[in-house]
């Protein structure tokens, strides 16, 4: 009765659009072109991934927290500078920081964490006593050295010292012996400029005897940006501008420097940027390939350009819709355009296909519109009804991305069938598309379709037994939810993150806890730092150096010594490269005796055939040395005199911009943890979250992120699924009045489901944020499939295979698949991904409704094609 009810309702209100085309296509079309202008200058994209995120969770009201009591660490820049040697990077990222903190409409906030003032003139008191002491020995024998060079930091003041050196010390083997690792890595050097690759002289390790690591030699600038959320990269431009400024300051490989930026806004901007690149191509390629398949379902451009209008139509009306009702699309409700497509592509497909069959079978246009709306209208309905419950589901789910996309994806469903049993309709009537001369289907599809009527014991067991399969692997799919591995691996901001979370000390996967205090941080910092999941805990009171009182003699010794050697007269004017020359030579004979008293291959001989190399080179090898022996030697003098002017630290002569960073205004005080291990390794950061929560509950930070918003996303989609799948049987048991019909509508498309998980557990495949998005679409057109077949079923068809249905099921999944066919190949693994695992659903689809439902179905009761 149901059934009858809705075919009459459809076929009224086709006949009513035939007979009134003109009017219906005009009024339709006026429609679309006002929705599209009010998509066009009222539907926004909001890029902010937090805004996608329930701010009542728990987790979220203490990242929220956090965020609020310390706003100039959210949304960062993080600026990489690396150097040959950590004198100049520290030089170039102060330099950075100077210019950028003069940008105000750009830069909200900057500062340098690891430089600055403070830094410069208390650095020693952060080593330990022991390695103040061993620092303090290696500068005072180096103090002769030092003095020499700042008075003359040259390569005359470098060669003439060493030649002194090399006079006074004659051949005694002691002095030999303290002058050889001086004197190895400056013929190091030497060689390096000699060869045309210059390797800059670390004279950190000459003066200190420590030698540099990589976090000596990397320092960073933090900069938060004025955001614009409008535009597709909201940081572009705070981007651009660092990169421009940092080109003015000599901030290249050319002055021994690298610069790269890292952190959550250049990895959202470059991500939306791989996006960008190939859009076009792409959609061209996919256009093209999807007007082919159309034709080749219809046979006809007529049927084709009514295709097309209708989808078109659709989906502007829909974007009309998004934009009053929601206003915004974030990074996940932005997919309703592809999933409305692939969806609403599939009901005109189906309309256009029997309405060929019944113009075959009818003759007049008007009776096969009226054929096609009487035989698959209530199909159509159930069809869109259950695909628009399944989308509707999303909205009681707490994750705003994904209900957001129920609320516009399930209104584009409504919309896309009255356009179909209206626009549609007008369209074909006012067209007037030719007659069919030759029956719609597959005729060779006659094999099969006996072979699944005989055989369906076996096909079933077989389905049974993939079933049984896919439920033995389900245990097993990945759920991956770091947005890292979501991103372009060759751009520069994931690169640069990725080599940062080598260290452990530089991991931007770090945990942070908000305290009422900093002695709360201290202390709580303190049983933190006994977790053997934890690396290394920071608060505030960790940049107030211990050991001061038996620190601060050693450094004021230190002072005495080399103060005046350090800010003596002003330095000389740098020398022609003649007098560079010169020096050299007398170098090499003050050298010579030691040479020959060492020996061959010993330091100084090696020392001394360098500077032979040079002098046989002449003038034009001195840049090149300049670059190798001279690089950061001033800012080395420089830093080495303001280090030997340390005072007492306290918590409150912190410089306001780093106390600010880690005490709130209201005194709250923030506590960093840092992992132990690979914090890229799921499993590691997952025991680190667990350890950590342990002992604070309240911890947040990006491993908590990840996987909190993991769990979110994987709850909704769990929870939204069983309440498709559960209103969508009551719809059929609605419309359907038998149960077994039900089942047989479900159990293919819960089989094509299990199928498709258990295929990613095969490949490798974990599901995340972006490829997720392929089961509501799995959803919406498997029921739609098995619903076409379930209804031709109880219609009398038992030969599916033949049927138009099975022409239009059949191009409606190649249609969808070359729409979103150039997602795969998208630089974005997001994205690619996303295309893999629709190609993947729509497969195991198509294998569940063409092989094992009508096994499943089996003989009409009710046979009308033999």
């Amino acid at each position: 009765m149901h059934v009858i009810l809705l075919s009459r309702f459809v076929t009224a209100l086709v006949d009513a659009a035939r007979r009134c085309a003109g009017v219906v296509a005009i009024t339709i079309l006026l429609l679309a072109i006002g929705s599209a202008f009010l998509t066009a200058t009222h539907l926004s994209v909001d890029t902010d991934i937090e805004h996608m995120l329930p701010s009542d969770a728990g987790w979220r009201r203490d990242e929220l927290a956090l965020d609020k009591a310390f706003p100039q660490n959210d949304s960062l820049i993080v600026v990489v500078i690396d150097g040959d040697t950590g004198a100049v990077a520290d030089a170039a990222a102060a330099a950075l920081t100077s210019r950028l903190r003069a940008e105000p409409s750009l830069f909200q906030y900057v500062r340098q964490p690891d430089g600055g003032r403070f830094f410069e003139r208390n650095g020693l008191l952060y080593l330990s006593v022991p390695e103040l002491q061993s620092v303090s020995d290696q500068l005072i024998q180096a103090q002769a050295l030092l003095g020499s060079l700042a008075h003359d930091p040259s390569l005359r003041g470098l060669f003439g010292t060493l030649a002194l050196f090399f006079e006074n010390a004659g051949t005694d083997k002691a002095t030999v012996e303290r002058l050889d690792p001086t004197v190895s890595v400056i013929a190091a050097a030497i060689n390096s400029a000699v060869s045309g690759r210059p390797e800059p002289l670390s004279w950190q390790k000459l003066m200190t005897g420590r030698p540099p690591e990589t976090r000596d030699t990397r320092h960073f600038v933090l900069a938060r940006p004025v955001l614009d959320f409008d535009a597709l990269e909201p940081g572009a431009k705070a981007s651009t501008e660092i990169r421009r400024v940092a080109a003015e300051l000599g901030i290249d490989a050319g002055h021994g420097l690298r610069l790269r930026l890292t952190g959550p806004v250049p990895l959202g901007d470059e991500q939306f940027a791989t996006l960008q690149q190939g859009a076009v191509s792409s959609l061209v390629i996919s256009i093209l390939a999807v007007l082919a398949i159309l034709f080749a379902a219809v046979r006809s451009m007529k049927l084709v350009a009514a295709i097309l209008v209708t989808l078109l139509s659709g989906l502007v009306i829909t974007g009309g819709f998004a934009a009053l009702a929601i206003g915004s699309l974030n990074l996940i409700s932005i997919a309703f355009g592809v999933l409305f497509i692939g969806l609403a592509v599939d009901f005109s497909i189906q309309f256009s296909i029997r309405y060929r069959d019944e113009r075959h079978r009818q003759g007049s246009g008007e009776a096969a519109l009226r054929g096609t709306a009487a035989t698959l209208g209530p199909s159509l309905i159930l069809a869109s009804g259950a695909t628009a419950i399944g989308f509707l589901s999303f909205v009681p789910t707490p994750y705003v991305g994904i209900r957001d996309l129920g609320w516009i994806a399930g209104a584009g469903m409504i919309i896309a069938i009255i356009l179909n049993f209206t626009l549609l309709p007008a369209l074909l009537t006012l067209s007037r598309p030719r007659g069919e001369p030759e029956a719609i289907g597959f005729r060779r599809a006659a094999p099969l379709d006996e072979f699944l009527l005989n055989q369906r014991r076996w096909v079933i067991a077989g389905a049974a037994l993939l079933a049984l399969g896919s439920l033995a692997l389900l245990p097993f799919v990945r759920f991956d939810f770091d947005p890292l591995n979501l991103k372009d691996p060759y751009s520069e901001s994931v690169q640069t993150a990725r080599d940062l979370m080598r260290d452990p000390m530089t991991t931007p996967y770090t945990a942070e806890v908000l305290t009422p205090s900093i002695d709360a941080a201290t202390q709580l910092a303190d049983r933190l730092g006994e977790l053997p999941e934890v690396a290394q805990v920071v608060t505030g009171a960790s940049f107030v150096p211990t050991d001061q009182q038996q620190k601060l003699p050693i450094i004021s010794d230190l002072s005495l010594l080399l103060g005046p050697s350090l800010s003596g007269d002003a330095p000389l004017a740098p020398p022609g490269d003649a007098e560079v020359l010169k020096s050299m030579g007398a170098c090499r004979n003050a050298l010579r005796p030691l040479a020959a008293a060492s020996g061959s291959g010993s330091p100084a001989a090696n020392l001394a055939a360098a500077l032979d190399a040079v002098l046989a080179r002449g003038g034009a090898v001195v840049p090149a040395l300049r670059q190798a022996l001279l690089s950061g030697l001033k800012q080395q003098l420089e830093m080495l005199s303001h280090l030997t002017q340390a005072e007492p630290v306290t918590l409150a002569l912190l410089p306001p911009e780093l106390r600010d960073s880690w005490i709130a205004v209201d005194g709250r005080a923030r506590i960093e943890v840092f992992p132990r291990g690979d914090a890229h390794d799921p499993v590691v950061l997952e025991r680190f979250v667990a350890a950590v929560r342990g002992i604070a509950p309240n911890v947040t930070g990006t491993p908590v992120t990840i996987q909190e918003s993991g769990r979110l996303i994987s709850s909704a989609f769990l929870e939204a699924g069983l309440i498709a799948v559960g209103v969508i049987v009551v719809l059929l048991v609605i419309g359907l009045r038998r149960l077994r019909d039900v089942a047989l509508v479900v159990g293919p498309l819960l089989l094509a489901a299990m199928l498709t998980l258990a295929a990613t557990v095969v490949a490798g495949m974990p599901l995340n944020y972006a490829n997720i998005i392929a089961l509501p679409l799995l959803l919406g057109i498997g029921v739609a499939f098995d619903i076409y077949f379930v209804m031709n079923w109880r219609a009398g068809v038992s030969h599916h295979l033949q049927s138009s249905t099975a022409r239009a099921v059949i191009f409606s999944a190649l249609t969808t698949m070359s729409a979103f066919g150039s997602l795969a190949i998208s630089r974005d693994p997001g994205t690619a991904g996303m295309g893999e695992l629709l190609a993947l659903s729509l497969g195991c689809t198509l294998f569940c409704t063409l092989l094992i439902l009508p096994a499943l179905l089996g003989p009409s009761p009710h046979a009308t094609d033999g």
